[in-house]
């Protein structure tokens, strides 16, 4: 059954990563029967934040006794000596328990990582059932090994309870696998064999190994995709909190994975109804989500059902992270008067102790079509600008784009706003922008293909601060017939172009994908500025293509453009 799971597992992984960002849509999500430049909101709440309790051992992990030993220890380098080399390659030749255990004997070389490889092996063995714990549980030679690591294998042990063995598969769990163990266990046994060693522990002991990753910044690749896809194939459902965790894990890892995350989304939606009174873990949910740009409808209408139903019980900061992550998300509910009249109206300016954290507020409410002009009022006023500054973190990059992006929509988008606007010589103008470096490939990439259809220096302005809180790739205008117009002369009748390449980062993913709502935005705020606007998405336009290709490709955008008009 096991190995069903993984099959179709890895099945659905493949048509996961295949779906694809398309420039033909870019609309926010519907209504749903069923169901970007930002920085998610923190949740301080701990009980959120932490790891999920330690679950009850089952008793006679022998192979657990060899690991509970590790606690509170680091690993130590040790040099390799021809005795240490040697006894490396009997273990790794070694086929048989036997063969494992008779490493052990008469050899003074014998050293605690050596103890740890030969346990491994042997758990490995016996999850695959290759071998039974009971063939060499009270072997003197593998009671040496316990010995060696610091425990001594306990009375009572259940590896004799081949009833209990046999029901539930205990006996193949190593359940002392500790938090403290971990930064041990990846010293000594290194990543892969840590990897090997996920599916020879329970789920709740899974989630805790990715909670400690999580915590002390370690992103072991084999070890999370290991983790990923044991949890992925588990037939046991994961809790609310369990659910919190994995994602938590994931944000703070940066550790993107479908299956996986399909599979939290999927329990966090069948445990949901049964959270009362925990507003906390389900602000948690959405802030990770938001940080991970996975964009699931289902589970998005779920969040935004429940926060509805118990608003009375929400705080103030798991309401921002819903609204944080909607938009980020490009997520507009089909409870979206509901979430205006109930939500969005319950929190003032009083509730954020910070004004950066209220400026993230109200920036979130303009891509969902919910901020009032009283909103924008508060922070394009100079006095806010002033106590911005008097913040902690002062007045960031990310602070002036935002504060530019609402300017901006106060001017284009907000209908009869007569409120303050920033004053020209605001320092919020004063704000560095460049593209990651794997962007700013795509955009040379776009930029020589443009080269090619518009050689002239004049008809094309390449990385244009558009005062708005992002940059420009390109401009360029033409007439009715598709000539190329010099940008130093002006024409009223041109037709304004401005294309912005869509990267990775630039787009929501999962179940939906769809471009993120500060992707949106700045179309928005582009098109109300009189552009024409072309995204040009990664997964459209390679910088691997041939010249031809690219130019092709833009050609094919600029003639579809003019023939509208």
């Amino acid at each position: 059954m096991l190995g069903l799971q993984r099959f179709a597992g890895s099945i659905v992984t493949q048509i996961y990563r295949r779906a694809a960002y398309s420039s033909n849509v870019r609309s926010a999500s519907g209504p749903l029967a069923t169901a970007a430049t930002g920085q998610g909101t923190e949740v301080s709440e701990t009980e959120a934040r932490t790891p999920a309790t330690d679950a009850k051992k089952p008793k006679g992990q022998l192979v657990a006794a060899a690991f509970e030993s590790l606690r509170n220890e680091s690993p130590k380098d040790e040099k390799k000596t021809p005795a240490s080399s040697s006894i490396d390659e009997r273990i790794i030749n070694a086929k048989t328990v036997n063969g494992l255990l008779a490493i052990t004997e008469n050899n003074n070389a014998f050293s605690r990582q050596h103890a740890l490889r030969i346990v491994s092996i042997l758990a490995e063995w016996s999850t695959v059932d290759r071998v039974k714990i009971a063939e060499f549980e009270n072997d003197t030679r593998f009671l040496r090994i316990c010995r060696m690591l610091g425990r001594t294998v306990p009375k009572n042990g259940g590896g004799n309870n081949k009833n209990n063995g046999a029901a539930n598969g205990s006996s193949k769990r190593i359940s002392g696998f500790r938090t403290d163990d971990l930064n041990t266990v990846l010293g000594v046994a290194g990543d892969d064999e840590a990897a090997k060693l996920i599916a020879s522990i329970s789920l709740p002991q899974m989630v805790k190994v990715m909670s400690t990753l999580a915590q002390r910044k370690r992103r072991s690749t084999p070890l999370l995709r290991s983790l990923a896809f044991n949890i992925s194939s588990a037939s046991e459902p994961l809790d609310l909190k369990q659910s919190a965790d994995v994602l938590y894990a994931m944000a703070t890892l940066n550790f993107q994975d479908s299956v996986l995350s399909a599979k939290v989304c999927a329990d966090v939606q069948a445990a949901l109804p049964k959270n009362v009174d925990k507003s906390a873990v389900v602000g948690s949910i959405l802030t990770s989500l938001g940080i991970l740009r996975y964009r699931d409808l289902d589970i998005l209408e779920s969040l935004t059902q429940w926060l509805v139903k118990n608003s009375e019980i929400c705080r103030p900061q798991d309401l921002s992270a819903y609204f944080l992550t909607s938009s980020l998300l490009n997520f507009k509910s089909a409870l979206l008067e509901d979430v205006s009249n109930k939500l969005a109206k319950s929190i003032v300016r009083e509730d954020f102790t910070k004004q950066s954290e209220w400026l993230s507020y109200v920036w979130s409410l303009t891509m969902l079509g919910l901020v009032e002009h009283k909103h924008l009022d508060s922070v394009l006023s100079p006095g806010f600008l002033e106590k911005l500054e008097k913040d902690k973190s002062g007045l960031t990059p990310v602070s002036k784009m935002r504060l530019l992006n609402l300017n901006s929509y106060a001017q284009l988008l907000a209908t009869d706003y007569k409120g303050v606007l920033l004053p020209a010589d605001s320092p919020a103008y004063q704000v560095p922008m460049a593209h990651t470096k794997t962007k700013q490939i795509l955009v040379n990439g776009m930029l020589d293909a443009l080269k090619s259809l518009l050689p002239a220096t004049n008809h094309v302005q390449t990385s244009v601060d558009s005062k708005m809180g992002f940059l420009i790739d390109a401009l360029c205008q033409f007439d009715a017939n598709r000539n190329p117009l010099p940008l130093d002369k002006e024409n009223p009748n041109a037709i304004k172009v401005a294309l912005m390449v869509i990267d990775f980062h630039d787009i929501c993913h999962g179940t939906h994908r769809s471009a993120s709502g500060v992707t949106n935005l700045t179309i928005d705020l582009l098109e109300k500025s009189g552009y024409q606007v072309i995204p040009v998405p990664y997964n459209e336009f390679s910088t691997s293509d041939k010249l031809l290709k690219r130019v092709q490709y833009l050609d094919a955008k600029f003639k579809a453009i003019v023939s509208s008009k």
